[in-house]
Order: structure tokens, then C-alpha cells, then sequence
């Protein structure tokens, strides 16, 4: 008996793009990220269809392989898919494998590519909060000699700034690995790309306090932004998280 054969993505794309239940296929992951597939990078693909329509690919739903990782959805709840949630960033830069809508498929993955006005404001309000809580909680820590608690509260405050920094762009946050990525090709306004990154890496690694005087820069990119009332609903406490020569 011949050994069974794994469903390769050329042939699934094949099969899917034939049935027409079939409305888009969209590449998501590594293979939508130029020049960051590995040999271990398999093929994350969504597989949207008509919403009602009655197809036996649903056989296939939850296969996952090495090679192919497949979501099969409606219609209806692709497009709800992130909106909000971890998926979203995915979305923003997947790849349209088919788009039988006319650009529909394509002007739904731009949706999820751009935050709207009230929902950057609202987020950028939480994690600019957010930021200066572990921010101000690494310095004290430092302050006050508890070294690994600042290290950690200062690695907090990274996660916390970077989704601060991409919401006030009003796009959602790349995933860890993809970051280095996204601001190569899509630079955060305003901010110098090698300077964040450094800045992100040695704050991350040591929790050095110096070095997060780039809150100077956050604080005044945020009053900018509209976003003044949740810094200065910190009151003195905003002292120790300013730069040395800007504390009074």
C-alpha cells in the first residue's frame, strides 16, 4: 500500500482556488514577510468562505502540518478576525493568495492594517499608562536596590512603549519577531529606527536607568498626541521617571 502523501500547499492552494465555495486565501506568517522564511517555516493560510456555502473542504479544517497550517472561515467572521486581538497584526501585512470579491478581501486586510481614529486614542491612553506604571516602578526599583525587580519592570515597559509608539501610528504592534522587520520597511514617524531598537534592546537587557531617559521623548510625543491628562495624573511621581536634568 502506498504511504500517504502531506498535503502540500501548492496542491491545497490548487484545490481551494477550484471550489467555488472559495471566496480568498490569504498567506499569513513568515511566508508573507520577505526574507524572513526558514527551513522550518511552514505556511499559515486562511481560507475564507462564501458566507452559507456548503463545500467538503471543511475536511480540512484544524489540519496542521510542517508544511501547512490552515484556518478555514466565513466570510463574515474573517472579518471580525483581530478586530481587536493578536491576530490583527498578521492580517495588516498577510499576502492575498486569491481575492474573488473584487478587492474585498483586499480592503478588509486594510482595515485591520489601520487602527481607527478613537480606538488609537483610547489604546494609546491605556499603554501610555501602562508604560509609565513599569517604567516608574523599574526606576524605583533601581532606586532602592532591587536590581532583578527594575530589570524586569524595565522589560515590561518595552512591551508596554512599543505598543504605545504604534498605536499613536495608529497600527497595530508587530510581533517580537517581526519587529526589526516592520521598522525597517514602515519607520515609526518621528523616531530613529536604529536608536529605538538599541534603545529597546539595552533597556530590555540591563534595566539601566540612564538609558530610559528616552521617556523625555515619549512624554513629549504623547502631549502631542492629545494625551497629556494621563501624565500629568501621575503628578510628582513624573519626577523620577524624567531624565536627571529635567527633574526638579
Amino acid at each position: 500500500m502506498p504511504a500517504h502523501r502531506p498535503l502540500t500547499y501548492r496542491a491545497f492552494v490548487e484545490l481551494a482556488t477550484a471550489d467555488p465555495a472559495v471566496v480568498g486565501l490569504v498567506l499569513k506568517g513568515s511566508h508573507a514577510h520577505d526574507g524572513m522564511v526558514t527551513e522550518h517555516s511552514d505556511h499559515d493560510l486562511y481560507v475564507i468562505l462564501a458566507d452559507g456555502a456548503a463545500t467538503d473542504l471543511t475536511r480540512f479544517a484544524g489540519h496542521r502540518t510542517p508544511e501547512l497550517d490552515l484556518a478555514i472561515i466565513t466570510l463574515a467572521e474573517f472579518r471580525t478576525a483581530g478586530m481587536p486581538g493578536f491576530e490583527r497584526y498578521a492580517l495588516a501585512r498577510a499576502r492575498i493568495v486569491l481575492d474573488r470579491l473584487d478587492g474585498g478581501i483586499a480592503r478588509i486586510l486594510a482595515a485591520k492594517a489601520r487602527l481607527d481614529a478613537d480606538e488609537a486614542f483610547r489604546d494609546s491612553d491605556e499603554w501610555l499608562d501602562a508604560y509609565a506604571n513599569s517604567l516608574y516602578r523599574s526606576v524605583k526599583n533601581d532606586r532602592d536596590g532591587h536590581a532583578l525587580a527594575a530589570r524586569l519592570d524595565a522589560a515590561d515597559s518595552i512591551r508596554f512603549l512599543l505598543e504605545l509608539l504604534f498605536a499613536l501610528d495608529r497600527r497595530p504592534r508587530p510581533y517580537n519577531k517581526y519587529l526589526e522587520w516592520e521598522l525597517a520597511r514602515h519607520p515609526l514617524p518621528g523616531w530613529d529606527t536604529g536608536m529605538l531598537l538599541d534603545a529597546a534592546r539595552r533597556i530590555s537587557g540591563t534595566g539601566d536607568v540612564p538609558l530610559q531617559r528616552l521617556f523625555a521623548q515619549v512624554e513629549a510625543a504623547a502631549r502631542r498626541a492629545g494625551h497629556g491628562a494621563v501624565l500629568d495624573a501621575w503628578g510628582e511621581d513624573l519626577d523620577l521617571m524624567r531624565p536627571q536634568e529635567d527633574r526638579s
